[in-house]
């Protein structure tokens, strides 16, 4: 529901009513019926929370992924390409989509990194190095 999504969605990004409230242009007691479920934004301010929060318009209105056989809506900017299938070595098709949003080239090295929490991530090895270098600390 919509009410739900807002409201952890707000608890999430540790705003309080009125920071969400100032951002968006409304009053503190608009968020305050939209979260109790009295009244509904209009489509713009809709649109202005999904873009503070970094969300669909799908999301911010509560699309349960768990009622449908879909895998879920991602958040904007990210995507579900599909399932791949590991070969005898290791290795995987990048889908075509995947290739062309992010400009993978044959030949080009990409980073393959891991979490044991949270899975394996693959990303081009020039940004990895790039946001490595930004995040060094001090030499020893």
């Amino acid at each position: 529901m919509f009410k739900d999504s807002l409201i952890r969605l707000r608890k999430m990004h540790a705003l309080r009513q009125e920071d969400v409230a100032g951002r968006i242009g409304v009053t503190r007691q608009s968020v305050a019926k939209w979260e109790a479920g009295e009244t509904m934004p209009d489509l713009e301010k809709s649109r202005l929370l999904a873009e503070l929060f970094g969300v669909s318009l799908d999301e911010l209105a509560g699309y349960d992924a768990r009622s449908t056989e879909s895998p879920g809506i991602p958040r904007k900017g990210r995507h579900i390409f599909g399932i791949v299938t590991v070969g005898d070595r290791g290795q995987i098709v990048i889908p075509a989509k995947a290739r062309k949003i992010f400009d993978i080239r044959p030949g080009e090295q990409l980073m393959v990194l891991g979490d044991e929490a949270a899975g394996i991530a693959i990303m081009k090895t020039g940004r990895f190095l790039a946001a490595a270098g930004e995040n060094k600390g001090p030499s020893c």
